[in-house]
């Protein structure tokens, strides 16, 4: 990989104050006055990422059409600026906001929500997404089809947006489908020689002229001869369930770093403008039945795992692990979460948390609110609720360190129930039977472990220093998959939570770090040890502004983005125009 030392033109703060105003009113002229933010409260909910992110922007740009959205792209590279790209900004790693102020360019956000039409072909097993469209929606859409996304749970239920996944390589939960993936997509480049170029992958015909095509994606103005099968073209990761039954594979079954699932627009971190993505989607499962595992060694957990993997005729449709730790974490501070799914439904957990980002930029505007009032305010809310979990899941709390949850479907669900029961109870573990209610808790409570860290931190700020998040991928063959930590670091730690997607080896590692520590070398002494055990990582949340990206990521960001026009920084990389390593040119004033 290489960095180009190319200097560019610096601008006097007169002129770029003139250029900007400009820009803005061309801006304003596209998409509506509306529709262009510029003020720093108006901004921040866009340029603050749900977990980690953030930095000023020129402004953040709503286009209500993909014609817009080309228009708004082409404004903004003419004005050398560099553009960020996000859409429901869910992000866990800061990949979708600026990330501080040492740009050598001003920063534009692109926010896509507007544009979140799905199109239906060969009815229904296919779906054309445009780029504010959700996971949420795209779940509603095919229900009464009988049929089911790529993702059906977790970033589902806060409004995560398909392209997202896709960008991201996004890995979820559902065992059968690997990472979010497709081959098929339609989407701008600005080329090393400064050009805006259309690229129209998405195996439809649209027509030659970049705006007439973008207008028939989005119109959905497209008969079904127009769409063309390619034998060598996909729309999902097609042989995922092959790839990850290999138990003796030396390599994860799953990171973002993966070469094999690079390809245009799908691991791109953003360093594409996309319009469109074609992806499959999948029949759904006839009958369900959730299973409840519990104990004290974890070689059990793995003899379960590599049994199933090598030897079941049907692979679970989840495999979700929770370390008794998370389970207390999750079950006082992630109560809210699973209190809202449980009483207003999934529909509603989008809007409330576009009102909670609203809500938390209106209170940074008072210096006498308290910071996080808004978590302060649902935890002490929550509080005055009863206890949520069913009693099985408490007994289980209390005597097994390890969970492990597992919903099979069909014919799956008889082969694990006599599996298990010739395991089980054994001298350190036991398994029940999920009835509905309880399997539905289980692995809501299981979701909710995923943001009880965020809350945890927001509440204990006075006491606690940061924390740090990492997603990780072990070898296949890998059979010790529990972490154990030296002294010198576990002693730099207030809470320790592990939890994850079992059957894959991908592990969620959030770690609270005490009050006077540094997360930084508490990050990277974990990195270190992680490169002993043949770890990949990130494993699904890509690298965001928080890890350094990989060579094989690198190259496929630059390959698609030699002036680093779009997302600059991503992974560590350099924020500067074509990838300059030197120090930056005079900033935005």
């Amino acid at each position: 990989m290489t960095f180009a030392a190319t200097q560019a033109p610096i601008a006097t703060s007169s002129t770029r104050a003139a250029n900007n105003s400009q820009l803005v009113d061309e801006l304003k002229a596209i998409v509506g006055r509306r529709y262009v933010l510029t003020s720093p409260s108006a901004t921040q909910r866009f340029r603050k990422g749900f977990r980690f992110g953030n930095g000023p922007a020129l402004a953040v740009i709503q286009p209500g059409s993909l014609l817009e959205q080309w228009r708004v792209l082409n404004a903004c590279i003419k004005a050398n600026k560099a553009v960020i790209v996000q859409a429901a900004n869910t992000g866990l790693t800061g990949g979708s906001t600026p990330d501080g102020d040492t740009y050598d360019r001003d920063i534009v956000i692109i926010n896509t929500l507007r544009m979140n039409k799905i199109h239906l072909i060969g009815n229904g097993q296919q779906v054309i997404c445009l780029p504010g469209a959700t996971l949420f929606e795209l779940e509603k859409m095919l229900q009464p089809l009988g049929r089911n996304p790529h993702s059906v749970i977790g970033s589902s239920c806060i409004g995560a947006s398909v392209f997202g996944g896709i960008c991201n390589n996004s890995g979820g939960a559902l065992i059968h489908r690997g990472p979010a993936f497709t081959q098929m997509t339609l989407y701008a480049q600005v080329t090393e020689s400064g050009d805006v170029i259309l690229v129209n992958h998405l195996g439809v015909r649209l027509g030659t002229d970049p705006e007439a095509i973008l207008t028939n994606a989005e119109n959905g103005s497209f008969k079904a001869e127009d769409v063309e099968y390619y034998p060598d073209r996909f729309c999902s990761d097609h042989d995922y369930q092959q790839h990850v039954r290999d138990i003796e594979a030396p390599t994860p079954a799953r990171f973002n770093a993966d070469p094999k699932r690079l390809f245009e627009a799908a691991g791109s971190a953003g360093k594409v403008m996309l319009f469109a993505v074609r992806l499959d989607t999948f029949p759904k499962e006839q009958k369900t039945g959730d299973f409840y595992i519990g104990t004290n060694d974890p070689g059990e957990l793995t003899q379960i795992r590599r049994h199933i993997l090598a030897h079941f005729k049907s692979l679970p449709v989840q495999g979700e692990y929770l370390h008794r730790d998370a389970f207390d974490i999750a079950e006082k501070y992630g109560k809210d979460t699973f209190l809202a799914i449980q009483y207003l439904g999934t529909d509603r957990l989008p809007t409330l948390f576009a009102v909670k980002g609203w809500f938390d930029a209106l209170c940074a505007r008072v210096k006498f609110v308290p910071h996080d009032f808004s978590d302060r305010f649902m935890q002490a809310a929550s509080s005055f609720f009863p206890r949520h979990l069913p009693k099985r899941l408490y007994e289980y709390r209390n005597r097994f360190e390890h969970h492990l949850m597992l919903r099979m479907a069909d014919d799956g669900i008889a082969e694990v129930r006599d599996y298990l029961a010739k395991r089980f109870p054994s001298a350190q573990g036991a398994f029940f039977e999920c009835t509905v209610d309880e399997g539905v808790k289980a692995f809501l409570h299981r979701f909710a472990a995923a943001g009880a860290a965020i809350r945890y931190r927001a509440i204990h700020r006075k006491h606690v220093e940061d924390m740090v998040a990492l997603d990780i991928a072990l070898p296949r063959n890998g059979t010790d998959w529990f972490e154990r930590l030296p002294p010198d670091i576990s002693n730099r730690l207030e809470q320790k939570l592990y939890y994850g997607h079992f059957f894959c080896q991908v592990l969620h590692q959030d770690y609270i770090v005490k009050k006077g520590f540094d997360p930084m070398e508490v990050e990277h002494a974990m990195w270190a040890i992680l490169d002993t055990r043949g770890a990949e990582y990130p494993a699904e949340h890509n690298v965001g502004h928080l890890y350094n990206a990989k060579a094989s990521l690198v190259d496929h960001y630059q390959t698609l983005d030699p002036c680093n026009c779009f997302n600059p920084g991503i992974g560590h990389t350099p924020k500067l125009l074509r990838w300059r390593k030197d120090e930056p040119l005079p900033g935005p004033e």
